[in-house]
């Protein structure tokens, strides 16, 4: 499969996910401004018409979008990893946390506070409205490790998004000491550990070429 990235963005879960349940996959760099493959200089618009990543093309061919249903279909791929999909109220459970994060915190909270667009009273505002978010997801993981019972493709997505708190000032951590708990766990996964050191040193040579070309 193939799994259509931007250094340090959302699409790192999948990345997680990938490296979770020991899988097989082609990752392609996709350049933010100029939405072109990193390889060989092609339209990424031609692949997702959003031009928007995490993007998956699976091993049949099928181009499959939305981090959510990207993250389940990966899950279960793969029904031997540590990262396997649950069936009932388990599964449910999982849907659950996925929406919460992509819709609570992803859009409304962090995507606000990291554009460079958005003006200061936006941010303001979803700051405002994201510590009740905060607050809810504080709540739930007093006393645990995962967001479900065990490990699951939502703690790959969370841990994902609460890696940007680090280039964002005005949103605290310590604020909420089961959160920053929870976060720093997960940064000591090897899988995290992994993703992020990789994607990290791509996101530093992307920075690069956009000040050059400046």
């Amino acid at each position: 499969m193939d799994l259509y990235f931007s250094p340090m963005a959302c699409s790192m879960a999948t990345r997680i996910a990938l490296y979770e349940a020991d899988a097989d996959a082609r990752f392609v760099e996709v350049d933010p401004p100029s939405k072109t493959l990193l390889q060989d200089g092609s339209d990424f618009y031609g692949i997702n018409p959003l031009g928007l990543v995490p993007t998956l093309r699976t091993d049949d061919g099928v181009v499959l979008t939305e981090n959510a249903a990207i993250l389940q279909h990966v899950a279960e791929r793969f029904p031997d990893s540590p990262i396997a999909a649950g069936t009932g109220m388990e599964r449910s459970r999982l849907q659950q946390w996925l929406c919460f994060i992509g819709t609570e915190l992803h859009k409304s909270l962090f995507q606000p506070l990291l554009s460079k667009k958005a003006p200061p009273e936006a941010q303001a505002y979803a700051l405002e409205i994201g510590r009740s978010k905060l607050d809810y997801l504080e709540t739930h993981l007093k006393g645990r490790t995962f967001l479900l019972d065990r490990f699951s493709v939502a703690d790959c997505y969370l841990t994902t998004v609460l890696n940007w708190t680090m280039v964002i000032p005005q949103l605290d951590l310590g604020q909420w000491p089961a959160i920053k708990a929870y976060h720093a766990g997960m940064r000591q996964r090897p899988s995290v550990m992994r993703a992020v050191g990789e994607e990290f040193e791509l996101f530093k040579a992307e920075q690069a070429r956009h000040k050059a070309a400046a």
